[in-house]
């Protein structure tokens, strides 16, 4: 099992907002931080789930909102972490997931200015598109199709990224950006649709594990105990240099075809592993440079692919055993 968390504390109980705190990532902050902290969880639910909160102090509360709507609550912190993440979900509705980033960030950072919140922004290592250099550093500027069926998140996080500076310059918001990289671990959907899910259920139920183009594009896979940790490291920082990008992910870099493999190895399956066409826009490459999050965070992360896949594993085996 993962190694426990090392929680750092801010220097008073705060009360942190975490939009999308029904999600994924979103829900493992939560439980982390309110162990110090009064934490506000606001979520619409559209790809979040209660389920996720179930371990959760009732001290959290719980509100049901769309942050694409203007919100006045109280609040010291704020996570901005409210949008779908994988492609299946965040295309099935385009013109909505580019409101949740845009309209959703100008909402949240008007929260920060009115109520001099500190706010950090779930960025991601898509905003570098389908880069031409490895491994991408926070000065790469990227290489985006501005029009293409991922646009609306790429391109959605790219215009939230600008928002926060601006209003970082123009009115002195006290801002954290997160590049994101591929992250994965309990509580990731069965409909979830990253791949690492889509391996492991499809190993689990013994179907084939389906490859998009020919395995060679490659993922760099940070288990979300680390990443989390990385994420409260980079809210606590006291660092003057600490407004800029910090790319947060795993530079251990595996092909997809390494992927399935490990994971018909831990799962001891006899599922086969066939291949389709590569879908349009699909990144060949993701491996973050995280010097800077090792030098400003003294972040770096300690749980290894086949660790953290067995605690993937077991979560999504109960998972099938109790939905059927």
């Amino acid at each position: 099992m993962p190694s426990p968390l090392r929680v750092e504390s801010w220097e008073f109980m705060s009360r942190i907002l975490i939009s999308g705190g029904a999600g994924f990532l979103g829900s493992h902050l939560a439980e982390k931080l309110s162990l110090n902290h009064d934490v506000l969880i606001v979520d619409n639910f559209s790809t979040g789930s209660r389920t996720n909160l179930s371990n959760l102090p009732k001290t959290v509360e719980v509100v049901r909102h769309d942050i694409t709507l203007p919100l006045v609550v109280e609040t010291d912190i704020i996570l901005n972490f409210a949008c779908p993440a994988s492609p299946i979900q965040y295309q099935k509705d385009p013109v909505q997931t580019l409101k949740t980033n845009v309209h959703g960030a100008i909402n949240m950072l008007d929260l920060a200015k009115r109520t001099g919140a500190l706010i950090l922004q779930s960025s991601t290592s898509e905003v570098y598109g389908d880069p031409e250099i490895s491994p991408q550093k926070e000065t790469y500027w990227g290489r985006v199709n501005p029009i293409g069926i991922r646009s609306c998140y790429d391109e959605g996080k790219r215009a939230a990224e600008t928002l926060f500076f601006d209003y970082h310059r123009q009115y002195g918001v006290d801002i954290r950006v997160a590049r994101i990289f591929n992250t994965y671990g309990p509580r990731m959907a069965l409909d979830d649709g990253r791949v690492v899910s889509n391996f492991v259920i499809q190993a689990l139920k013994g179907s084939d594990l389906t490859i998009y183009g020919d395995g060679s594009q490659t993922r760099s896979f940070c288990f979300v105990d680390d990443l989390v940790e990385g994420i409260v490291r980079l809210m606590s920082s006291k660092d003057p240099s600490i407004h800029q990008p910090i790319n947060l992910g795993n530079p251990n870099e595996f092909s997809m075809l390494q992927l399935a493999e490990k994971v018909i190895e831990l799962t001891e399956s006899k599922s086969r592993i066939v291949f389709q066409g590569l879908p349009s826009d699909d990144p060949k490459q993701r491996k973050p440079d995280i010097a800077l999050a090792k030098n400003l965070l003294g972040w770096n992360p300690s749980i290894e692919l086949d660790e953290g896949l067995i605690s993937t594993i077991e979560y999504f085996r109960t998972l099938i055993q109790e939905t059927g």
